[in-house]
């Protein structure tokens, strides 16, 4: 059977996630990266999952994943973060995602992201951005902004206590590239990290999804992306620019 990249982005994340989801709860082996970072078994098998649909589909294509590196060489990259929010998942925190995502020549071809627990999926086919068969609509309702606090910090904190926030927004800290995903879905009305995500297997698929779902993604400083100062995905353009003029007091 011949898929799509979209349909084989889909398959690849399924097949991580019904992995983690078979593995959640139940004492595994770590593997420790630095002294508060570690991988699990489930990590590793995960990405092995996913890795083996790829190459069934696409045995040309190049792979790089969050465990194993990169493997192959092509204008095609697989990048795969196969569990997303590893602390999470080993404190049994239900707040995770199995990330899948095609670049060809530097650009997101179509993306997919699973939630193991809940069973949704979001993807992209670069036109599309849907959960499930239902399109994604970002959106300022909820008022919530999810900041991701793993190191590098920089001026993050400070936007809590900057003036005006509390009046209109909540935070929120979910540890997982799953929140971008909810920036989409209306869940979330934005997501703010700080360091160099550019080239990075964890918010690759977010990157392709909520760039075709409509959000304004920049860096921290309002610039384009690609500047490696940081990430800063809002629902809406207002949004982005309240909580960028927060930003940039507080950075001052």
């Amino acid at each position: 059977m011949t898929l799509s990249d979209a349909e084989l982005a889909i398959a690849a994340a399924e097949a991580g996630a019904a992995v983690v989801r078979s593995l959640y709860g139940k004492p595994l082996a770590r593997y420790d990266k630095t002294s508060v970072d570690f991988a699990t078994a489930a990590d590793i098998e995960a990405e092995q999952a996913i890795l083996d649909v790829i190459r069934e589909h696409r045995p040309g294509d190049a792979f790089l994943g969050e465990e194993s590196g990169l493997t192959g060489s092509s204008d095609r990259t697989w990048m795969v973060d196969p569990l997303c929010g590893t602390l999470n998942f080993a404190a049994q925190t239900p707040l995770i995602a199995v990330n899948v995502a095609l670049r060809e020549n530097g650009r997101d071809v179509a993306a997919a992201a699973a939630d193991p627990i809940s069973g949704e999926v979001f993807w992209t086919d670069g036109v599309h951005a849907q959960v499930g068969d239902q399109p994604l609509t970002p959106s300022p309702d909820s008022k919530l902004v999810d900041f991701n606090l793993d190191p590098p910090y920089g001026d993050l904190l400070s936007v809590i206590a900057a003036k005006g926030f509390s009046d209109r927004f909540s935070p929120r800290v979910m540890s997982t590239s799953l929140a971008c995903f909810w920036v989409a879905a209306g869940r979330r009305v934005a997501y703010l990290s700080d360091g160099d995500k550019r080239e990075s297997v964890h918010f690759a698929a977010a990157l392709a999804v909520c760039r075709t779902a409509g959000c304004v993604v920049t860096d921290l400083k309002g610039g384009p992306f690609e500047t490696g100062e940081g990430l800063f995905v809002a629902a809406d353009p207002e949004t982005h620019e309240t909580l960028l003029g927060m930003m940039l007091r507080s950075a001052s």
